[in-house]
């Protein structure tokens, strides 16, 4: 029996660069033949530089067509449990150019968004979130449920602590903290809390068609 040649050894001894996203683009006949040729393109990419990686790895549209990614990285927290070997190539562009407009703090609502994990079950969904994250709520500097109960209870104004008087010396902040994210499956993100408003999500891709300007390619995906 042949044995095909190690796909991981063959990512380690290459570099990635700094893109939002990298896929390791995988020569798929070349492979079925026992010969591992890939390379690392970063997205955002261009559909020059696409085709530069095509012919770098033998993919002609004649006599080698297909491929498949057979790595992936992403600067971007849990982007890649959504990317697969037969993943769209328009649609990862797509995404990376989305995340790539995003500004520091939008970022991080980004990647707690993904971490909550409301609406969020494909590339689609990604791409999707980039416009909704107005459906988030970040409350700056609360790293802890302790600093979520107080801010709650003593700084959001929900609560008059003049009326409470000597009562809010027995307040347990960090369990009232506790319930609060319970309640709003927030999570605790760079020392910051973000949760989710509960307002409906936009969705202006429908995981279809890949509008043109970020088609980088007209081979998209391996062929099945």
């Amino acid at each position: 029996m042949q044995t095909l040649p190690s796909v991981s050894s063959c990512l380690k001894s290459t570099t990635v660069g700094s893109g939002m996203i990298s896929v390791f683009i995988t020569n798929l006949e070349k492979y079925n033949e026992g010969k591992l040729i890939g390379e690392w393109l970063e997205l955002p990419t261009t559909p020059e530089k696409v085709k530069q990686c095509f012919k770098q790895i033998g993919i002609d549209s004649v006599n080698y067509k297909e491929f498949f990614l057979s790595g992936y990285k992403s600067s971007v927290y849990g982007i890649t449990n959504y990317i697969s070997e037969n993943s769209n190539l328009n649609e990862l562009n797509y995404l990376a150019c989305k995340l790539d407009e995003l500004n520091h703090d939008e970022m991080e609502i980004y990647e707690a968004a993904i971490d909550i994990g409301v609406n969020i079950n494909s590339i689609t969904d990604l791409i999707n979130l980039t416009d909704n994250l107005d459906c988030f709520q970040c409350l700056y500097n609360i790293s802890n449920e302790y600093d979520l109960g107080f801010y709650w209870i003593a700084e959001s104004g929900c609560y008059s602590l003049k009326e409470l008087g000597n009562l809010t010396n027995y307040f347990d902040y960090e369990r009232y903290g506790h319930d609060i994210a319970l309640e709003q499956s927030g999570t605790f993100y760079s020392s910051n809390y973000i949760y989710y408003t509960g307002e409906s999500f936009s969705s202006d891709y429908d995981g279809k068609s890949v509008p043109e300007e970020y088609c980088i390619s007209t081979i998209s995906k391996c062929t099945e």
